[in-house]
């Protein structure tokens, strides 16, 4: 007999079986365990030319990029590592080579393959 995880939503453990469907009888809330979960909080980005961005990725800058409040300028190519995603103008907390923790936008960065 296979284990019958609790309810996503009230963590229940009164889940049955209907079809392929799995079912909450406590909040009424009916999932397919074989789909994916998608966390509607989490925020998807995509690069310059269209590639989906996460955690970790390396980057490189696609346009010179002069930093506020300085005359210091990131040139076309720094290479950067995406440490996390920020609801915000500027979308990726990231550290740039030779230069440090920064924000960047998504739309200034490319993927690095």
């Amino acid at each position: 007999m296979s284990a019958i995880p609790p309810c996503p939503k009230c963590e229940s453990i009164y889940v049955y079986e209907d079809g392929t469907n799995l079912v909450c009888p406590e909040c009424a809330h009916e999932w397919n365990p074989n789909e994916v979960i998608v966390d509607p909080d989490a925020i998807i980005l995509k690069d310059a030319v269209g590639n989906l961005l996460a955690e970790e990725d390396k980057v490189t800058l696609i346009k010179d990029l002069k930093v506020k409040g300085t005359s210091l300028v990131l040139k076309v190519g720094t290479k950067a590592v995406i440490k996390r995603f920020v609801d915000a103008d500027h979308d990726i907390d990231c550290k740039v080579d030779g230069h440090g923790q920064m924000m960047l936008k998504s739309k200034f960065v490319r993927k690095q393959s």
